[in-house]
């Protein structure tokens, strides 16, 4: 099976690092699967999306990121967020009720709403996986 070195960080800490088959990631541009050999991209990142990583070693994983951006090489891809969660650290109740809060239309609460899904669809598809 081929590999490719995959690094998810966002600004204060590491989420993860190893080999990974598959990487499926919403940029500004839309949804970009990326396997080993890829096309060198440099995407920006949705403000609110969900990252699915298939390690080689592992079941997939499933993270929640907020903006920053995606750099492909051939054999590596580096994810650069302004901030992740790993969707087994949501914890859904506090992202339901942050979700509820978020019901105008002004842009601080228009972001905290998208923030708000994506780390509930994070979470969701880590359960339904």
């Amino acid at each position: 099976m081929a590999e490719m070195t995959v690094e998810l960080v966002a600004v204060e800490r590491r989420l993860w690092s190893g080999q990974a088959s598959f990487v499926l990631a919403r940029t500004t541009e839309g949804d970009l699967g990326i396997m080993p050999g890829h096309e060198a991209t440099l995407a920006q990142l949705e403000e609110a999306g969900v990252v699915r990583i298939d390690p080689v070693d592992g079941a997939p994983l499933t993270i929640a990121v907020h903006g920053g951006f995606l750099a492909i090489g051939p054999e590596t891809v580096s994810i650069l967020a302004e901030f992740a969660e790993l969707a087994d650290e949501i914890d859904v109740r506090r992202a339901q009720s942050a979700l509820d809060r978020a019901k105008g239309d002004e842009p601080a609460e228009a972001a905290a709403r998208k923030r708000a899904e994506a780390r509930l669809r994070a979470a969701d598809a880590a359960t339904a996986g």
